[in-house]
Parts: C-alpha cells; sequence; structure tokens
C-alpha cells in the first residue's frame, strides 16, 4: 500500500506526464504550421510516449491499493520562435521531468517504499534516453540551420516509429 504522501505524489507524476503529452502536441501543432511534416511526426510520437508513462504510473497506484485522482493539467505554450528554441524547451522540460522522477525516488526511498522505487527505475533509465534524444536533435538543428538541411532533417524526423 502506498503511504498518502506518495500517493499524492505519483498522481502529482501522472499529471505531470500528461501535461509532457499537452506540451508536445501543441509543438507538434506549430511544425504543422511551419510545414514541418516531420518534426509534427516525431513530437507527436513524443506525446503518444508521454501518455503512456502516465498511465504506467496510473495502473501502478492503482495495483498498489491507492486512489488516482486525475488533477487539471495547465495549458502549455502554443508559440516558439524558431524550431531551434522549440527543441532547447524540449531539452529544458525534459531536465525538468528527470528532477521530478528524482525527487519522487528520493521520497521513495525516504519511506523504504521498495515497489515504489523500482517502478521508478524504469522511469530514471528512461529520462537518460529522452534529454540525449532532445539534445542529439538540438545538435541537428544547430548544424543544419535554416537551410536545405533543415528538409532533411525533417524527412528523418518523419521516420520514427510509433
Amino acid at each position: 500500500m502506498l503511504s498518502k504522501r506518495l500517493e499524492e505524489a505519483v498522481n502529482e507524476q501522472i499529471k505531470n506526464e500528461f501535461y509532457s503529452a499537452y506540451l508536445y502536441l501543441a509543438m507538434a501543432a506549430q511544425c504543422e504550421a511551419m510545414n514541418l511534416k516531420g518534426f509534427a511526426h516525431w513530437l507527436k510520437v513524443q506525446a503518444k510516449e508521454e501518455v503512456a508513462h502516465g498511465m504506467r504510473l496510473f495502473d501502478f497506484v492503482n495495483d498498489r491499493g491507492g486512489r488516482v485522482v486525475l488533477r487539471a493539467i495547465e495549458q502549455p505554450p502554443v508559440e516558439y520562435p524558431s524550431l531551434k528554441a522549440m527543441f532547447e524547451a524540449v531539452l529544458e522540460h525534459e531536465k525538468k521531468v528527470t528532477g521530478m522522477i528524482h525527487k519522487l525516488y528520493e521520497m521513495a526511498r525516504e519511506e523504504k517504499d521498495y515497489p515504489l522505487m523500482t517502478h521508478l527505475q524504469w522511469f530514471v533509465d528512461e529520462q537518460v534516453e529522452e534529454e540525449k534524444n532532445a539534445s542529439e536533435i538540438l545538435g541537428y538543428l544547430k548544424m543544419a540551420g535554416e537551410g536545405p538541411g533543415l528538409l532533411v532533417l525533417d524527412a528523418r524526423m518523419g521516420e520514427r516509429k510509433d
């Protein structure tokens, strides 16, 4: 059974994961408007992944006899001055999520909630990949600039598997 404190914290993280999905969908919408279909596809796949992360936590709370209480999700930003600025925001957001996961893991450790610690280890590992991917894309965007390389990169982003 989850303690009330941990149940509250995991419910907050569920909200954070769903916010991430909203954020990436808002970014995908801007990419669609910019006719960057590959980037839009990549971001929509990322949004689906974030929903799956939220559902992992949702199921965990239920499996542990807790109660999921969904919280309001704030509206994400809807406009970025450039694609580079957008992916700088992606990287910063993923770093923020990493901090949230680490804080939740630390709370579980303090309470000696070993099942939660084990469950969160997957998220700890996942965040390494999330930050790496965002950082790599940002690096590619810096190299490509606004020229023809951007179209090549857009096509590559569209190859991401669902």
